[in-house]
């Protein structure tokens, strides 16, 4: 039997023992129901993903914690994955620096083959843990960073080779997989295992493994910003006016958090070169912009800590 025959069966044997690939029977005819019942079925299977998520809950709050203690350190946190996996991350990373003013290096996305492979599939890239060495190589990875594996599977090569490369490079990694007794897990500080079971249809990870690693990357981002005092209560502080809907948006922040009135919300984002946080603080805080700017130093960003310590309160 050639090398290549033995690769495949090896291969074949492991996809049988994977939650995510097995094949439903009970589906066998789901091309012949009409197009509302598929949705009926399809809308239920989705039903189902938040439930397993939160099964893992603890385990993805230890990894945030982790995570944003080497982010104030300086550290970015990187994800990296094949496929709808790698789309995935680079997504979360991208949508970082609109929501929360991140520099787009502090959060960053890699998928396996490159920019290219958003769109394109890229043959035999997710089978290369060389390729994903390289990768982080690249980046000129520190021990403060964060390495996210993500694979529905738990054994893609380059997420677990991502995920090997980092931690004996001192970084922190967190394995992101949707079947128990993943090696991805294994191999990671932070294992998190959100099992979604047989998909729609079958092998399709993009489907409720998919929306399952979506749900848990919202986690991961929201909540380490959050940590890191890109937020007061619920709203987003750390954006910028940069343009007439981000003013728009930027004033209403503003309004929420002070209930001050237009005139005044107006004066302090010019006092404040349209930047959120400074302005409330120089309101809520009666301050002017630069004291504003210098509380927010010397609390690292977190705007309540800087209320805290403003001078007329």
């Amino acid at each position: 039997m050639s090398s290549s025959a033995t690769g495949r069966d090896g291969l074949l044997a492991q996809l049988a023992t994977l939650t995510t690939e097995q094949f439903r029977p009970e589906l066998a005819e789901i091309d012949r129901l009409p197009t509302l019942e598929i949705a009926r079925v399809m809308n239920g299977e989705d039903r189902s993903v938040p439930d397993a998520v939160t099964g893992q809950l603890e385990r993805i709050a230890a990894a945030i914690d982790a995570i944003a203690e080497r982010m104030a350190r300086g550290g970015r946190l990187i994800y990296m994955g094949a496929g709808t996996a790698g789309r995935l991350g680079v997504l979360d990373a991208s949508e970082c620096p609109p929501t929360f003013n991140t520099d787009p290096s502090r959060v960053v996305g890699l998928i396996a083959g490159g920019p290219s492979a958003m769109v394109t599939a890229v043959e035999g890239a997710e089978d290369s843990r060389e390729l994903a060495a390289a990768d982080l190589d690249a980046l000129r990875l520190t021990a403060e960073d964060t390495v996210v594996g993500i694979s529905a599977s738990g054994r893609t090569p380059y997420a677990v080779g991502a995920v090997e490369h980092a931690r004996a490079r001192g970084a922190l990694t967190v394995g992101l997989s949707c079947n128990e007794g993943s090696a991805l897990a294994a191999a990671a500080d932070h294992g998190v295992e959100v099992v979604t079971g047989p998909e729609l249809l079958t092998g399709s990870t993009r489907l409720k493994a998919g929306t399952a690693q979506k749900l848990v990357l919202n986690m991961i981002s929201t909540i380490t910003m959050i940590r890191l005092g890109k937020t007061y209560g619920n709203l987003m502080v750390d954006v910028r006016a940069s343009n007439e809907k981000l003013h728009a948006r930027s004033h209403r922040i503003v309004a929420l958090a002070t209930g001050a009135s237009d005139q005044e919300i107006e004066a302090a984002l010019t006092a404040t070169g349209g930047e959120v946080k400074p302005a409330i603080l120089t309101i809520l805080g009666q301050v002017d912009g630069p004291t504003a700017a210098e509380l927010l130093t010397a609390s690292d960003g977190h705007l309540r800590a800087a209320l805290a310590a403003a001078p007329s309160l």
